[in-house]
């Protein structure tokens, strides 16, 4: 588990912002989305972006979280991603 603190500058549930950068992948997009449903189910519309070669997409999305450690979740979730190279 992350060692953060959220919870001291944060107020819970909020709606995060995460944003994913990856291999160029039509599928990764989708796999980002599976994993905020499984994370906290609901309709999710992300952001694809392709950096300026194609090399890569940076996929936004915005999940509900209700805790510290259900942030920290989702950044490893997310990071456990094929394909992933960050999270922020």
């Amino acid at each position: 588990m992350l060692n953060t603190t959220f919870d001291e500058v944060m107020e819970f549930p909020n709606s995060c912002p995460f944003k994913v950068i990856g291999d160029a992948d039509d599928t990764l997009a989708d796999r980002v989305v599976a994993v905020a449903q499984q994370l906290a189910p609901g309709d999710y519309v992300p952001t694809v972006k392709a950096s300026s070669k194609g090399n890569y997409y940076s996929i936004t999305i915005r999940i509900t979280v209700t805790s510290k450690e259900h942030i920290e979740k989702a950044y490893e979730d997310l990071a456990a991603i094929e394909g992933v190279k960050r999270v922020l």
